[in-house]
């Protein structure tokens, strides 16, 4: 376990029960600590005050891998990057398709780890398909706000022997326990893969066809839209200006060939239709996951709006007619990413906008400091579930000295 002094102070342990033993000191003398793997997400949520950040950098490696049994073990600091690089080895993937947040805020990409992504809930262009990065979860050991060492699941993938605490921990920005080591499932990779690419489409005709295509035989794994202007900062600028409505076929060969040309058929009578190669489409799908349209070097408030998919463009809209924003579409519409230009984050006006609209739920994840600690970063819980936030908190971290603060 190590120590830098300076600003603050930055515990990096190498065992689970290093962890244990900094969160009982924090305990004892009731001071609050940030937890952090890199630091690559640090711009999400509201920001911590704590002299004392524990580091989970050091507490690396994959502890467990059976390519046969489609399970992985490793430590919560293990970069993810090193992680899908070994499975990709091995004919697999992680089917949640995290996304990476570092380039968003400034940061070079590849930092974030499998602790992060786990306890952000971090899903990609396939969660509509393939569910949230929770779906993938098995079973995490983690050291709780009382310092007491627990496990959850297991390390097969039918266990359902207890509670499974390890989905409640998925999505807690680790105010709840600072995990130690997790356990996911892996699935193979696919063959190839191809997108069928509408352009100059508006947003509400990409909404149709967005949903005409999931709903179609195709079996669809990606449905994301660029608007006008948009669709010029992925890929390299290769699509140029025009809008993009994005469909994606992947599996094996023979059928996505097969797949493609039946939908490219009925899609021919929607607008002019291109097609983009494994490689190009893999560096969309990137490109859409890591919200790269808005990797600008600055630090404007982005949103990410989880909406009823048909009503996604009419949010859009009405947002355009009150305030000067960008925005582009994932996930069939279901998931919006939006830049406010102006510089403040709108809050009362992105919520009240989605209430208007049959409700949806609105996620701060990038504004400057001052901002976020200003702003409610999630969307606010009703009564009873705030309830049992509280309750839960008050189980797991009763002196609330992980991430005090960091979820409002």
């Amino acid at each position: 376990m190590t120590q830098d002094d300076g600003v603050a102070t930055i515990l990096r342990p190498q065992t689970e029960a290093d962890i244990r033993d900094i969160v009982a000191a924090a305990v004892s003398a009731e001071e609050p600590l940030a937890i952090e793997g890199t630091g690559s997400k640090a711009g999400l949520g509201r920001p911590v005050q704590a002299a004392r950040t524990l580091s989970l950098a050091k507490m690396t490696g994959v502890t467990l891998y059976e390519p046969e049994e489609l399970v992985l073990s490793a430590r919560a600091g293990t970069p993810i990057a090193e992680i899908e690089a070994l499975v990709d080895a091995h004919g697999q993937r992680l089917e949640f398709e995290p996304m990476d947040f570092g380039p968003l805020h400034g940061l070079e990409a590849g930092l974030g780890t499998l602790g992060g992504v786990v306890a952000c809930n971090l899903s990609g262009p396939r969660r509509l398909k393939q569910g949230a990065a929770r779906d993938h979860i098995l079973g995490v050991r983690a050291v709780s706000g009382r310092a007491e060492i627990f496990k959850s699941g297991g390390r097969v993938v039918k266990n359902v022997t207890g509670y499974d605490l390890s989905k409640g921990l998925t999505g807690s920005y680790g105010t709840l326990a600072v995990m130690s080591e997790i356990t996911i499932k892996v699935l193979p990779k696919s063959q190839t893969e191809t997108t069928l690419v509408l352009r100059g489409l508006s947003d509400a005709e990409a909404a149709g066809a967005m949903a005409a295509s999931m709903g179609s035989s195709a079996e669809v794994s990606g449905a994301a839209h660029l608007p006008m202007y948009v669709a010029a900062r992925v890929v390299d600028g290769t699509l140029g200006n025009d809008a993009a409505t994005a469909i994606r076929i992947d599996g094996f060969g023979p059928s996505v060939e097969a797949r493609a040309a039946h939908l490219g058929q009925a899609l021919e009578k929607v607008g002019r239709l291109e097609r983009l190669d494994v490689e190009a489409s893999r560096r969309l799908w990137r490109d859409v996951r890591d919200v790269r349209p808005f990797v600008d070097g600055t630090q404007k408030p982005v949103w990410r709006l989880s909406v009823t998919p048909t009503r996604a463009h009419e949010i859009v809209m009405s947002l355009r007619m009150q305030a000067a924003i960008d925005a582009f579409y994932d996930w069939q519409g279901g998931l919006v990413w939006l830049k406010m230009e102006g510089g403040e984050p709108e809050a009362d006006l992105v919520r009240g906008t989605l209430r208007r609209f049959g409700g949806g739920h609105a996620t701060l994840v990038r504004a400057p400091d001052s901002l976020r600690a200003a702003t409610a970063v999630f969307e606010p819980q009703p009564g009873p579930l705030a309830g049992l936030s509280r309750r839960l908190k008050e189980q797991f971290d009763p002196k609330g000295v992980l991430n005090p603060g960091k979820m409002g």
